[in-house]
């Protein structure tokens, strides 16, 4: 927490009134929409970033009015810094992870058989199905997007379907797999900041909106696929798979990659080791399956074949993997990667993070938070007011955790009060905080997705349908009082007399 700092008084720091919580608020809203004016979707290459971090300078400067110490406020930034270094790890570990995948020809052995199985009108549903199962085994939606989401991203131009809407696809079964996954960590970590309710309840207790929300999405999706116009073709598929073929030496064992990271996620081993040391594996394996490629990206014929493979490694993992094919369309498709291209992501992360930990710190989240917890006197309201706030803190601090980790804390009092049980806010909290997150540019989750999946935000968004659905459907049930659970005598939840119906097993093509 931020500490006095030299105001005379000997009190300590002054409570934050609404106007100092709103001041840096209205200053970031203010930035944001001026950047996105002026800017459009190139705002995210530097101009979201300097709004961030002015937005964290008035923030700071209300702190020190308050009598926070300039030493604190500096300090509560760094921390919040601090607190990104794994998912920062983790996305220049994806990064290297694609750079290598390209170059032992993973991905693109992937697009050559899903270019072959997925036919065009079921593409977008199968896309999300896929991701959807890739997530629950993972429990993350981070780990799903950035490497079947990467190959999904590529087969979309070939089979002529919009790549805004492939990536609201990947995004919405991402994200449907990492809420109903035991692995997630924000699954594991709201029940628990809740209290009274098992990882288990809280995933039971989803079903009720998860299932519905992600129905709707699916039926949507279908119908946008038997709609599209696939005369828009950029490539032939047989084209494409001749060019790839010409590139790649195409075979399953390039998929051997894609089991090693399933494996270990299985095995739980820390998603930075896991990602990275996957990355590592499949450089060398491109040494021996993909020579040729390897030959062709580094392009010095006198260095020889070791340490040619050396540097494609390296390369490949630090700036990118660079393709040769000719064809202009699967050139551009496939030379992607490398932590570097993750540097702007990363800034944007940084910026966000440190905006939300001083802003937190300092007490002004919270004091934006108290008027809709007094406002909150109903049961419905209760459950409604979650809602808001967690998608507010999603806008307003950028990070996931914070939209999960602050709701949870303040509506927990609140709702044993009026006797609701806890897993009425468990659910509530993920129903708009985890999954609200990739909606917005300048969030840690918007910025990674924008990041891996090459699309921006403002472009992906509106076709994310299950991270939009998920939320509605959790407020049509606050206003309805449908599946609302109470504490019966003892402190036990009290179940309505309502079965959960078994979700329709639907099996999506193998890619």
């Amino acid at each position: 927490m931020l500490r006095a700092g030299g105001n005379g008084d000997g009190l300590g720091p002054r409570e934050p009134t609404l106007l100092d919580a709103l001041v840096p608020m209205a200053t970031l809203i203010g930035l944001l929409v001026l950047t996105i004016v002026l800017f459009g979707i190139g705002a995210t290459d530097g101009p979201l970033q300097v709004a961030l971090f002015t937005s964290t300078l008035v923030a700071g400067l209300v702190a020190r009015k308050n009598g926070h110490s300039a030493d604190a406020v500096r300090e509560s930034a760094i921390g919040g810094v601090s607190s990104a270094m794994g998912a920062i790890y983790i996305l220049l570990a994806v990064g290297a992870l694609i750079g290598t995948w390209n170059l032992a020809g993973t991905i693109p052995t992937v697009v050559a058989y899903g270019i072959e199985l997925l036919r065009p009108a079921i593409f977008y549903v199968a896309v999300a199905l896929v991701c959807a199962l890739v997530g629950m085994v993972t429990g993350s939606s981070w780990t799903t997007a950035g490497t079947l989401g990467v190959a999904f991203m590529g087969m979309a131009p070939i089979l002529g379907m919009s790549t805004t809407t492939a990536a609201g696809a990947i995004i919405s079964g991402a994200y449907v797999g990492d809420k109903m996954s035991p692995l997630s960590e924000t699954t594991v970590l709201v029940p628990s900041l809740v209290g009274g309710v098992t990882t288990g309840e809280h995933i039971r207790g989803m079903v009720w909106t998860v299932v519905p929300a992600f129905g709707l999405a699916s039926a949507v999706f279908l119908v946008l696929g038997l709609r599209a116009d696939t005369a828009s073709s950029a490539v032939d598929t047989q084209v494409a798979r001749d060019a790839l073929e010409q590139a790649f030496t195409i075979s399953p064992v390039n998929l051997l990659p894609i089991v090693l990271l399933g494996v270990l996620a299985v095995r739980k081993v820390p998603p930075f080791l896991a990602i990275f040391g996957t990355a590592v594996a499949t450089g060398v394996l491109a040494c021996f399956t993909q020579p040729d490629a390897v030959d062709a990206f580094v392009d010095d014929a006198g260095q020889g074949r070791v340490l040619d493979g050396v540097e494609a490694i390296f390369e490949a993992m630090a700036t990118g993997f660079v393709s040769t094919t000719g064809n202009e369309t699967i050139d551009q498709l496939f030379s992607r990667g490398g932590m570097a291209g993750m540097l702007t992501t990363v800034w944007l992360i940084l910026g966000a993070l440190s905006f939300a930990a001083v802003m937190e710190d300092a007490g002004l989240l919270g004091r934006l938070l108290r008027p809709l917890v007094a406002w909150a006197s109903s049961a419905r309201r209760l459950i409604a007011t979650p809602v808001a706030s967690a998608v507010g803190l999603n806008v307003v601090a950028g990070d996931q955790y914070v939209a999960v980790v602050l709701p949870s804390r303040v509506f927990r009092q609140p709702y044993a009060a009026q006797g609701l049980a806890p897993r009425m806010l468990s659910r509530t909290v993920e129903d708009s905080g985890t999954v609200t997150s990739p909606l917005v540019p300048w969030n840690s989750c918007g910025a990674y997705m924008t990041g891996v999946l090459g699309v921006s935000t403002l472009q992906y968004a509106p076709w994310a349908l299950f991270n939009w659905c998920n939320p509605l459907i959790a407020l049509g049930y606050a206003a309805t009082g449908f599946r609302v659970e109470r504490l019966a005598v003892g402190g036990r939840a009290e179940e309505p007399e309502e079965r959960v119906p078994a979700a329709p097993v639907e099996r999506p093509p193998v890619t």
